[in-house]
């Protein structure tokens, strides 16, 4: 695939993801974005949860991880690192457990729990060391040096977020929205940057 195949892939990530749970949480009035986890859109007993977990979680995961190869190819040179391409790939396939094994919120010692919390804190802790091994390989790129701040700056706000239930223990899943629009926006912003590469080489001048 073109870098732009691989770009749109990213774009379609985050896409997928908002819309399905506009439109999953707006059929739910009793669904609440200030006390409710995402997961339980597709937990067990929600009804229409299949539709989530296979397109919320299955389908993001699978475009993440797509992407992921694509993103690694553009940046990698000859003795580059493997971690970033393992860290974001394995995040998004840890997406895709959390959507096969949907969250079961009345019984969270269930094995179907299990694997779904498995997923999400995988899904994250890959996504760190991806987030965290990308500088080194963008600093050596001209065009992709400029996207090392913003990218950290979107990975440290999902840690700092990541915090928010345990200061606004009363509206706790409002921080896990956020931690998701900035995980979402890492995606998107460097996607982005994929499909806007130029791919027209300029000789120098001395040439």
């Amino acid at each position: 695939m073109t870098n732009k195949s691989y770009a749109i892939i990213g774009i379609a990530a985050p896409i997928v993801f908002l819309i399905t749970y506009i439109i999953m949480s707006s059929i739910r009035p009793e669904y609440s974005m200030f006390t409710k986890a995402i997961s339980e859109l597709g937990s067990v007993d929600a009804p229409k949860g299949w539709i989530w977990n296979s397109l919320g979680y299955i389908l993001s995961g699978l475009l993440i991880a797509i992407y992921s190869v694509g993103l690694y190819k553009n940046i990698i040179n000859e003795k580059s690192s493997k971690i970033p391409l393992y860290g974001i790939f394995f995040s998004g396939i840890f997406m895709i457990l959390s959507g096969i094994f949907p969250g079961d919120f009345d019984n969270k010692q269930s094995t179907t729990m299990l694997l779904h919390t498995l997923g999400s804190f995988g899904s994250y802790i890959f996504f760190l060391i991806g987030a965290f091994t990308y500088p080194k390989l963008m600093s050596k790129k001209d065009y992709w040096k400029r996207a090392k701040k913003a990218t950290l700056i979107f990975t440290y706000l999902t840690i700092i977020f990541g915090a928010w239930p345990f200061i606004f223990s009363n509206v706790p899943a409002v921080g896990q929205r956020i931690v998701f629009f900035f995980y979402f926006s890492w995606i998107f912003y460097t996607a982005i940057k994929l499909l806007n590469q130029p791919t027209t080489v300029y000789l120098s001048k001395n040439t």
